[in-house]
């Protein structure tokens, strides 16, 4: 079973920057994207972005699109990294933020974020909290 592990988070300044980092153990091509989402108690889970295990692809949802990148290390083994770069942050960013995983084609890395919005990827991290105050 994949395992997922979220740093990164802390305090930011609004328009400061903060780059999270999701590190996948056991992450095999039974995998087919890693997302990030995030969740406060107002607005739920809102998916961000993905990048397709296969292809290197990369999906935003419309709301980050522009001030957030998702980018990958090479694969070691079965270990892959995936980093969120999140620039220009506002206090509606205040989020505790997820990377998340579940098995399947690879045809669906094109409907992660929606799927991360309807049901969510089947497996994801614990977590860090990313907090934008002056």
């Amino acid at each position: 079973q994949v395992q997922l592990v979220e740093s990164g988070g802390g305090l930011v300044q609004p328009g400061g920057s903060l780059k999270l980092t999701c590190v996948a153990t056991r992450f095999t091509s039974a995998y087919y994207a890693i997302g990030w989402f995030r969740e406060t108690p107002e607005k739920g889970r809102e998916g961000l972005a993905c990048i397709s295990r296969s292809t290197g692809t990369t999906y935003y949802a419309d709301s980050v699109k522009g001030r957030f990148a998702i980018s990958r290390d090479n694969a070691k083994n079965t270990v892959q990294t995936v980093y969120l770069q999140m620039n220009n942050l506002k206090p509606e960013d205040t989020a505790v933020y997820y990377c998340a995983t579940e098995r399947g084609p690879d045809s669906l890395a094109n409907e992660c974020i929606a799927t991360m919005n309807d049901d969510g990827l089947d497996t994801w991290g614990k977590g860090t909290l990313v907090t934008v105050s002056a």
